[in-house]
Protein backbone atom coordinates (compact mmCIF):
# COMPACT_ATOMS: atom_id res chain seq x y z
CA UNK A 1 0.00 0.00 0.00
CA UNK A 2 0.99 3.32 -0.96
CA UNK A 3 -0.16 6.62 0.34
CA UNK A 4 0.15 9.73 -1.28
CA UNK A 5 -0.44 13.51 -0.12
CA UNK A 6 -2.02 15.54 -2.37
CA UNK A 7 -3.04 17.96 0.17
CA UNK A 8 -5.47 18.70 3.60
CA UNK A 9 -7.51 15.84 3.60
CA UNK A 10 -7.33 14.38 -0.13
CA UNK A 11 -5.27 11.58 0.03
CA UNK A 12 -4.42 8.46 -2.06
CA UNK A 13 -4.63 5.41 -1.47
CA UNK A 14 -3.54 2.49 -3.59
CA UNK A 15 -1.73 -0.70 -4.38
CA UNK A 16 -1.11 -2.39 -7.69
CA UNK A 17 -4.91 -2.88 -8.73
CA UNK A 18 -7.02 0.01 -6.74
CA UNK A 19 -6.28 3.26 -6.20
CA UNK A 20 -8.62 5.12 -3.66
CA UNK A 21 -8.74 9.06 -3.45
CA UNK A 22 -9.87 10.30 0.32
CA UNK A 23 -12.22 13.79 0.38
CA UNK A 24 -11.02 15.17 -2.58
CA UNK A 25 -10.49 19.52 -2.72
CA UNK A 26 -8.34 21.05 -4.93
CA UNK A 27 -9.41 24.67 -4.70
CA UNK A 28 -6.44 27.26 -4.30
CA UNK A 29 -7.59 30.03 -2.27
CA UNK A 30 -9.53 28.67 0.94
CA UNK A 31 -13.08 30.49 2.15
CA UNK A 32 -13.70 33.99 4.07
CA UNK A 33 -12.58 32.16 7.26
CA UNK A 34 -10.12 29.88 6.40
CA UNK A 35 -6.80 30.13 4.01
CA UNK A 36 -5.60 27.64 2.08
CA UNK A 37 -1.86 27.16 2.82
CA UNK A 38 -0.26 25.62 0.25
CA UNK A 39 -1.48 24.38 -2.96
CA UNK A 40 -2.85 20.70 -3.68
CA UNK A 41 0.13 18.52 -5.11
CA UNK A 42 -2.28 17.99 -8.47
CA UNK A 43 -4.81 19.31 -10.00
CA UNK A 44 -8.36 17.95 -10.56
CA UNK A 45 -7.76 16.87 -14.21
CA UNK A 46 -4.26 14.83 -12.68
CA UNK A 47 -6.64 12.75 -10.18
CA UNK A 48 -9.03 10.98 -12.50
CA UNK A 49 -7.48 7.99 -13.16
CA UNK A 50 -9.60 6.82 -9.80
CA UNK A 51 -11.10 3.44 -8.87
CA UNK A 52 -13.11 4.97 -6.06
CA UNK A 53 -13.73 8.55 -3.84
CA UNK A 54 -14.08 8.11 -0.46
CA UNK A 55 -16.43 10.90 0.68
CA UNK A 56 -16.21 11.22 4.78
CA UNK A 57 -18.54 14.35 4.74
CA UNK A 58 -20.11 17.24 2.43
CA UNK A 59 -17.99 20.50 4.37
CA UNK A 60 -16.27 22.74 1.32
CA UNK A 61 -12.45 21.57 2.39
CA UNK A 62 -13.53 18.30 2.04
CA UNK A 63 -15.73 17.85 -1.69
CA UNK A 64 -14.85 19.43 -4.58
CA UNK A 65 -18.01 19.42 -6.25
CA UNK A 66 -16.41 20.31 -10.15
CA UNK A 67 -13.95 17.10 -9.72
CA UNK A 68 -16.97 15.02 -8.64
CA UNK A 69 -18.81 16.16 -11.65
CA UNK A 70 -16.12 15.61 -13.64
CA UNK A 71 -15.88 11.75 -12.68
CA UNK A 72 -16.69 8.94 -15.09
CA UNK A 73 -20.57 7.88 -14.05
CA UNK A 74 -18.72 4.49 -13.60
CA UNK A 75 -16.49 5.35 -10.36
CA UNK A 76 -18.31 5.09 -7.47
CA UNK A 77 -18.14 7.71 -4.26
CA UNK A 78 -18.80 6.00 -1.34
CA UNK A 79 -20.11 8.37 1.36
CA UNK A 80 -22.17 9.30 4.32
CA UNK A 81 -26.07 8.55 3.87
CA UNK A 82 -28.17 11.60 3.02
CA UNK A 83 -31.38 12.86 1.03
CA UNK A 84 -31.23 12.57 -2.78
CA UNK A 85 -30.66 16.85 -2.54
CA UNK A 86 -27.40 16.13 -0.45
CA UNK A 87 -26.35 13.59 -3.34
CA UNK A 88 -27.06 16.01 -6.00
CA UNK A 89 -25.25 19.05 -3.90
CA UNK A 90 -22.16 16.90 -3.70
CA UNK A 91 -21.89 16.86 -7.26
CA UNK A 92 -21.46 13.30 -7.76
CA UNK A 93 -22.84 11.06 -10.63
CA UNK A 94 -22.54 7.65 -8.78
CA UNK A 95 -22.98 8.42 -5.36
CA UNK A 96 -23.11 4.79 -2.92
CA UNK A 97 -23.93 5.93 0.73
CA UNK A 98 -22.66 3.53 3.62
CA UNK A 99 -23.39 3.14 6.87
CA UNK A 100 -20.43 2.27 9.34
CA UNK A 101 -19.69 -1.23 9.05
CA UNK A 102 -20.72 -1.99 5.79
CA UNK A 103 -17.95 -2.90 3.06
CA UNK A 104 -17.45 -2.31 -0.29
CA UNK A 105 -15.14 -4.25 -2.44
CA UNK A 106 -13.26 -1.83 -5.02
CA UNK A 107 -10.58 -3.68 -7.48
CA UNK A 108 -8.64 -5.34 -4.73
CA UNK A 109 -9.62 -3.39 -1.77
CA UNK A 110 -12.04 -3.75 0.76
CA UNK A 111 -13.47 -0.20 2.12
CA UNK A 112 -15.30 -0.57 5.50
CA UNK A 113 -17.36 2.49 6.95
CA UNK A 114 -16.21 3.18 10.42
CA UNK A 115 -18.09 5.63 12.89
CA UNK A 116 -17.44 9.48 12.86
CA UNK A 117 -18.94 12.02 14.68
CA UNK A 118 -18.52 16.01 13.33
CA UNK A 119 -20.53 19.20 13.08
CA UNK A 120 -22.08 16.99 9.52
CA UNK A 121 -23.62 13.79 8.96
CA UNK A 122 -20.12 11.43 8.92
CA UNK A 123 -18.21 8.81 8.67
CA UNK A 124 -14.66 7.02 8.48
CA UNK A 125 -12.77 4.02 6.49
CA UNK A 126 -10.86 1.77 6.48
CA UNK A 127 -9.34 0.18 3.54
CA UNK A 128 -7.67 -3.15 3.86
CA UNK A 129 -5.43 -3.40 0.60
CA UNK A 130 -2.69 -5.96 0.07
CA UNK A 131 -2.00 -6.69 3.49
CA UNK A 132 -2.43 -3.88 5.17
CA UNK A 133 -5.19 -2.08 7.32
CA UNK A 134 -5.64 2.06 6.90
CA UNK A 135 -8.17 4.30 8.78
CA UNK A 136 -9.08 7.09 7.26
CA UNK A 137 -10.40 9.40 10.01
CA UNK A 138 -11.49 12.47 8.28
CA UNK A 139 -13.43 14.63 10.54
CA UNK A 140 -14.03 13.68 13.31
CA UNK A 141 -13.61 13.89 17.32
CA UNK A 142 -12.21 11.22 19.29
CA UNK A 143 -15.03 8.93 21.06
CA UNK A 144 -15.15 5.72 22.43
CA UNK A 145 -15.88 4.49 19.11
CA UNK A 146 -12.30 4.39 18.15
CA UNK A 147 -11.88 1.59 21.21
CA UNK A 148 -14.40 -0.75 18.74
CA UNK A 149 -12.50 0.22 15.38
CA UNK A 150 -9.43 -0.81 16.90
CA UNK A 151 -10.91 -4.40 17.95
CA UNK A 152 -12.53 -5.00 14.83
CA UNK A 153 -9.30 -4.31 12.81
CA UNK A 154 -5.69 -4.38 12.89
CA UNK A 155 -5.15 -0.79 12.04
CA UNK A 156 -1.40 -0.70 10.55
CA UNK A 157 -1.57 3.53 9.80
CA UNK A 158 -3.98 5.53 10.71
CA UNK A 159 -5.15 8.92 8.54
CA UNK A 160 -6.18 11.18 11.16
CA UNK A 161 -6.44 15.04 12.48
CA UNK A 162 -4.07 15.22 15.30
CA UNK A 163 -4.48 19.65 15.51
CA UNK A 164 -7.51 21.54 16.02
CA UNK A 165 -8.28 25.50 15.97
CA UNK A 166 -11.02 27.33 18.13
CA UNK A 167 -13.93 25.95 18.00
CA UNK A 168 -12.73 22.53 17.77
CA UNK A 169 -14.07 21.18 14.36
CA UNK A 170 -11.85 18.02 14.51
CA UNK A 171 -10.35 15.99 17.24
CA UNK A 172 -7.11 17.65 18.69
CA UNK A 173 -4.13 17.01 20.05
CA UNK A 174 -5.65 15.21 23.19
CA UNK A 175 -8.12 13.37 21.66
CA UNK A 176 -5.62 12.39 18.86
CA UNK A 177 -3.29 10.76 21.09
CA UNK A 178 -6.59 8.90 22.93
CA UNK A 179 -7.18 7.58 19.19
CA UNK A 180 -3.94 6.66 19.13
CA UNK A 181 -3.95 4.64 22.19
CA UNK A 182 -7.83 3.14 21.08
CA UNK A 183 -6.34 2.38 17.38
CA UNK A 184 -2.87 0.78 17.82
CA UNK A 185 -1.76 1.91 14.92
CA UNK A 186 2.06 1.13 13.89
CA UNK A 187 1.55 4.46 12.05
CA UNK A 188 0.07 7.67 12.55
CA UNK A 189 -0.53 10.47 9.11
CA UNK A 190 -1.52 13.58 10.34
CA UNK A 191 -3.95 15.22 8.10
CA UNK A 192 -6.32 18.63 8.33
CA UNK A 193 -2.99 20.31 7.69
CA UNK A 194 -3.87 22.37 4.95
CA UNK A 195 -6.02 25.49 5.91
CA UNK A 196 -5.69 27.62 8.98
CA UNK A 197 -7.99 30.44 10.36
CA UNK A 198 -7.49 33.83 8.65
CA UNK A 199 -8.77 35.14 12.28
CA UNK A 200 -5.68 34.50 15.14
CA UNK A 201 -8.77 34.81 17.79
CA UNK A 202 -8.97 31.09 15.96
CA UNK A 203 -5.79 29.42 16.21
CA UNK A 204 -4.09 27.22 18.80
CA UNK A 205 -0.54 26.29 19.67
CA UNK A 206 -1.11 22.83 18.77
CA UNK A 207 1.01 21.52 15.69
CA UNK A 208 2.10 18.22 14.52
CA UNK A 209 5.40 18.60 16.74
CA UNK A 210 3.76 18.99 19.88
CA UNK A 211 0.98 15.84 18.99
CA UNK A 212 4.11 13.64 19.08
CA UNK A 213 5.54 15.43 21.99
CA UNK A 214 2.15 14.23 24.21
CA UNK A 215 1.78 10.69 21.96
CA UNK A 216 5.82 10.01 23.87
CA UNK A 217 4.97 11.46 27.12
CA UNK A 218 2.08 8.99 27.27
CA UNK A 219 4.67 6.37 26.06
CA UNK A 220 3.50 5.58 22.63
CA UNK A 221 6.12 4.26 19.90
CA UNK A 222 3.99 4.73 17.18
CA UNK A 223 5.83 6.18 13.86
CA UNK A 224 4.67 9.78 13.45
CA UNK A 225 5.24 10.22 9.52
CA UNK A 226 4.65 14.08 8.40
CA UNK A 227 3.80 13.89 5.24
CA UNK A 228 3.67 17.09 2.76
CA UNK A 229 2.30 17.54 -0.44
CA UNK A 230 2.85 15.19 -3.21
CA UNK A 231 5.12 13.16 -0.42
CA UNK A 232 4.25 9.44 -0.15
CA UNK A 233 4.46 6.60 2.59
CA UNK A 234 4.79 3.05 1.48
CA UNK A 235 4.27 0.11 3.57
CA UNK A 236 7.15 -2.31 4.32
CA UNK A 237 4.79 -5.18 2.86
CA UNK A 238 4.35 -3.17 -0.80
CA UNK A 239 8.40 -2.42 -0.98
CA UNK A 240 8.47 -5.90 -0.56
CA UNK A 241 6.61 -6.17 -3.61
CA UNK A 242 6.74 -2.84 -5.61
CA UNK A 243 5.17 -1.95 -8.35
CA UNK A 244 4.95 1.16 -10.69
CA UNK A 245 2.70 4.11 -9.27
CA UNK A 246 0.51 5.88 -11.51
CA UNK A 247 0.84 9.51 -9.93
CA UNK A 248 2.95 11.13 -11.84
Amino acid sequence: MRVTMVGHSTVVVEGARSRLLTDPWFGTSGNLAYARLHPPAFRRDEMREIDAVLLSHRHWDHTDRSFLRSLDGAIPVLGPPGSLATRWLNGARNYQPMRPWQSHEVGAAVVTAVPALHLARTIGFVVQLEGVCAYFAGDTYHRPFMSEIGRKFRIDVALMPVATFRLPMTMGEHGAVAAAADLGAATIIPIHLGIAPRSPLLRTAQTVDSFERRLRDCGSTAAVVHLREGEAWESAASEEQRSTSRIG
